[in-house]
């Protein structure tokens, strides 16, 4: 085969779910690719965008679910790309965040197949987007701390996150995958140094239909609900407007509600 006839693999952001907040390059790949190697969470949606003649297979690994992996992922990149295939491996949010892009420019760079990477909109930035929050404030939050709280066991083994360092009143934290042991979470917090009064938000499932979200503090983070993935965990200051509003509204709500019950 000729370094011209040789294929080229587009490791594409596919966003949070909303189409349309695709990218318009994304989008464009997605049309014209003749093989795609999705995540499980790229929903449906935006799979229809592909042409009607394109390989379209699921190489998702979901948190306690068996999936495809890593090695198997490489390989049928390399491979389509080595019959010259045009290969898009559509990765959910930006393939950069906690996507395990690195392991794929690694594999892709050693078999010498051409690449390129096509960012996109991560679900912490769409989060605060549908919450109406800015992550960053010049009076707040002079930085944001992008962490997962779910560690994959390493050559050392696994590890927990350390949050002492990350732990600022004016940084914005942005956690993904929290998991569902949200006291534990709160006291490892607290004891790193946050304010019991911190804002916290968390978003299930970002910019999609389905989107659920609520509002509470760090100090009560073990009462928040079980949500659906992928969900993200945002604690800041920068939050304070947005969960003052969001405690109005809930007010106002209860107040409409004993109206309609105490009316004849």
């Amino acid at each position: 085969m000729t370094e011209m006839a040789k294929g080229k693999v587009y490791l594409v952001g596919a966003g949070p779910g909303d189409p349309e907040l695709l990218t318009v390059k994304a989008q464009r790949l997605i049309a014209r690719a003749a093989v795609i190697l999705h995540d499980d969470l790229v929903p449906p949606a935006i799979l229809a965008l592909a042409a009607p003649q394109a390989e379209v297979a699921s190489v998702g690994k979901r948190y306690g679910a068996k999936g495809a992996s890593q090695p198997e992922i490489n390989a049928r990149m390399i491979e389509s790309a080595r019959r010259g295939l045009e290969v898009v491996r559509l990765k959910g949010g930006d393939p950069g965040i906690f996507g395990r892009l690195a392991e794929e420019i690694d594999a892709l760079e050693t078999a010498g197949v051409p690449f390129e990477v096509v960012p996109g909109i991560t679900a912490g930035i769409a989060a605060a987007a549908s919450l109406g929050v800015s992550l960053t404030d010049r009076r707040k939050a002079a930085r944001v701390v992008v962490v997962t709280n779910h560690q994959a066991p390493s050559e050392q083994g696994s590890q927990s996150t350390d949050w002492h360092g990350l732990i600022r009143d004016d940084s914005t934290l942005v956690i993904y995958m929290p998991g569902h042991d949200f006291a534990n979470l709160r006291d490892e917090l607290l004891a790193a140094g946050c304010a019991p009064d911190m804002p916290a938000a968390i978003v299930s499932r970002a910019s999609a239909p389905d989107q659920r979200y609520c509002f509470t503090i760090v100090g009560e983070l073990a009462k928040l609900p079980r949500m659906d993935s992928p969900a993200v965990l945002l604690i800041g200051r920068s939050l304070d407007r947005a969960h003052r509003r969001s405690s109005a509204e809930a007010a106002l709500a209860l107040d409409e509600a004993d109206l309609i019950l105490s009316s004849p």
